[in-house]
């Protein structure tokens, strides 16, 4: 029979927590002890002098994890907790473990190799020792553990002399024969004792029947709240509801900007104020005024993102503060407003939801596009404005300063080094195993991406590349046809990454670290109308003439339309960092399995394949015109038999029948 027993010292109960506690810390530690992603920017990021003071005010403000000025709460868990561990570790480490293993050797402190004459000689001397009549007590000694110890003794003794007693030790582990089964339970004994029966059960009560169903309920409900972007559920029902078909970018930023505050704030009014009326005297000259909502929230968030586009100087640091909040919820906001938006198809609010981004990140206002000069260091919005027309490009603003002799040209060009543009190598549609594009067809959207520096490239290095495309000989063009298959038959939608990277972004206003990404759409433009979702990308290889495949290939599936007919479509590569880097491109159709160069989409019949590619053998005649079969093929665009035709044949095989007939009857005449 089981005897079960507590831990009297609650040791096994300390051993448990120990674990416990062990298993959760660790994981946390280590997410709180991760290095800064400003620290690893400088291993390939803009050296441009503004983008390295940011790095540093980045470092600055994240500080360390377990900084005494600003501890956050899983800090304080983990110091609580290692202290705790710490605390436990020392309680167990100084326990006296009680053995269960019973050993006559131990108790009579002999070695196992020990003769018999020895056992007696021994056990003559310890009893003498503890031997209740002889034995004179110390001053912390009780007869009862005099008593205890000689028995002890006494049946050690025997374990090893007496046959009986031996062989029960050797069998059943102890010198008394089998014993009870006792099994421990990891519980301290005062937790079972009852006058402290009460606060167990209300703490049980508390934990199980009170914090953990709230944990829980918290966390369903806050799910539920939550859109799979991760924004409330009413912030998403506004964004449906305020968003229009022809929203532009100050739209989209009316409507995103009071979304990344939940309540309002009263403090810091008077400098909301003086920044409100600054706003409004900057933008006042430009073709779109801000019109500031009546709500002070929503006039509060968009103060504040003006602020950050405008590069208006923020005094109260709570104010900072809750500006770098409201600018880092905004890349989130933005993409749940863009699966709002592409849902409905529309095309200008995602072009102007993309375009926000680039804005944001480089603190440049979208009402002008001169100034994306501004996103340069040292260059003042008055000064981008001033930048001449016959300058479109960065690359040509940075001659522009070389040529002028101007002192931040060095400054400038490090920046623009860190804002490669795209470069599209080749983009069109492909059909795989079919010739021409039918109705409803599987459609692959196929774009070869690198990225090239936006600084002016020699005469020379020009003329190296274009003798290197020339130079390209057939066995390389049968191999880059080869993996563009293999890609097109698997189910990535990004190739595999061969080559350098963009790295870390130029972007000294935005409060944090920034990695460039970009969109690709694909729109009609007649219609505004999108034909196919966006698609987010990122780490674009840098072109390397050494490689003979120095591009990486993205794809976008989606079936063709229902119609017959000529589709012309534009596919946009919008950058989420860089302001003014967009590229638009008319989208090429494939032909006979070839890429070719084509501005349009065309659709054409299932009529116009031959009977081998609709899926006909040859020996299989055609379905009659007035038959069932005949009638849905028909539907269908294949190819029947008229019914005129079936007359014809009907006829000649009735005459031919006839010849044969009278040629039979004449020479059975002859017969």
């Amino acid at each position: 029979m089981a005897s079960y027993h507590y831990d009297e010292a609650g040791t096994m109960a300390l051993y448990f927590l120990i674990t416990f506690l062990f298993l959760v810390l660790v994981p946390v530690t280590l997410s709180l002890s991760r290095p800064s992603r400003a620290s690893k920017m400088d291993l390939n990021a803009c050296q441009c002098q503004e983008c390295v003071d940011h790095r540093a005010q980045v470092r600055k403000d994240e500080g360390s994890a377990f900084s005494l000025k600003r501890l956050s709460r899983k800090a304080w868990f983990v110091i609580v907790g290692w202290s705790v561990f710490a605390f436990l570790s020392y309680k167990v480490s100084n326990a006296k473990l009680e053995s269960k293993v019973y050993d006559p050797f131990e108790i009579l402190e002999i070695s196992r190799s020990s003769t018999e004459k020895e056992i007696k000689s021994r056990y003559k001397k310890l009893s003498k020792l503890f031997h209740p009549d002889k034995v004179k007590l110390a001053v912390n000694q009780t007869m009862e553990q005099v008593e205890s110890k000689f028995v002890e003794l006494t049946k050690a003794y025997k374990a090893l002399t007496d046959e009986t007693i031996r062989k029960n030790w050797e069998l059943y582990g102890h010198p008394d024969g089998r014993q009870e089964v006792s099994m421990g339970i990891a519980l301290p004994a005062w937790i079972i004792e009852g006058k402290n029966t009460i606060w167990v059960l209300g703490t049980y009560g508390l934990v199980f029947g009170g914090a953990l169903p709230a944990v829980v309920g918290q966390w369903w409900f806050g799910n539920q709240r939550k859109t799979k972007d991760g924004v409330e559920a009413d912030v998403a029902a506004a964004f449906f509801k305020d968003v229009k078909e022809e929203a532009g970018v100050e739209d989209v930023l009316a409507v995103v900007a009071p979304a990344s505050i939940k309540t309002a704030v009263a403090q810091d009014a008077e400098e909301i104020e003086k920044l409100e009326g600054t706003i409004r005297e900057k933008m006042a000259g430009s073709d779109s005024a801000v019109v500031l909502p009546k709500d002070e929230k929503n006039k509060r968030a968009l103060v504040l993102v003006y602020a950050h586009l405008l590069r208006l100087p923020i005094e109260s640091p709570s104010l900072q503060k809750e500006q770098t909040a409201l600018l880092l919820h905004t890349p989130a906001l933005l993409t749940a407003l863009l699966s709002i938006v592409s849902v409905r198809n529309w095309l200008a609010p995602t072009l102007a939801a993309m375009r926000l981004h680039a804005c944001l990140a480089q603190a440049v206002p979208p009402h002008n596009p001169r100034l994306k000069f501004a996103q340069l260091p040292g260059v003042s919005e008055e000064e981008a404005l001033g930048v001449p027309a016959s300058v479109e490009s960065l690359g040509e603003f940075v001659e522009m300063l070389e040529e002028r002799g101007d002192a931040k040209v060095g400054e400038v060009r490090r920046a623009v080094e860190r804002m490669p543009r795209v470069e599209v190598v080749d983009v069109g549609f492909k059909v795989i195993g079919e010739r021409i594009v039918t109705p409803l067809a599987i459609i692959h959207l196929v774009l070869k991406l690198r990225l090239s520096s936006p600084l002016p490239s020699s005469s020379s290095s020009r003329k190296e590349e274009k003798e290197g495309e020339e130079e390209k000989g057939e066995v390389d063009r049968k191999e880059e046809d080869r993996l563009d298959m293999e890609f097109l038959n698997s189910r990535k939608d990004a190739e595999d990454l061969d080559g350098a990277t963009s790295g870390w972004a130029h972007a000294p206003y935005w409060p944090g670290v920034r990695k460039p990404g970009w969109w690709i759409v694909l729109a009609d433009d007649k219609t505004n109308r999108l034909v196919q979702p966006p698609m987010k990308i990122s780490d674009i290889p840098f072109s390397d003439p050494a490689k003979a495949r120095d591009y990486r290939m993205y794809r976008m599936q989606f079936q063709a339309p229902q119609g017959v007919g000529v589709y012309t479509w534009k596919v946009y590569v919008v950058s989420d960092t860089v302001v003014g880097q967009e590229i638009v491109r008319d989208v090429m159709v494939q032909e006979e399995l070839i890429l070719g160069i084509c501005a349009q989409l065309k659709v054409d019949d299932a009529s116009a394949l031959s009977a081998e590619e609709q899926g006909y053998e040859d020996e299989i005649s055609e379905p009659e015109e007035d038959s069932l079969a005949g009638q849905m093929a028909a539907m269908r665009g294949h190819a029947v038999k008229k019914a005129r035709e079936r007359g014809d044949s009907e006829d000649e095989e009735s005459e031919s029948g006839s010849e044969e007939e009278g040629d039979g009857g004449s020479s059975s005449d002859s017969d």
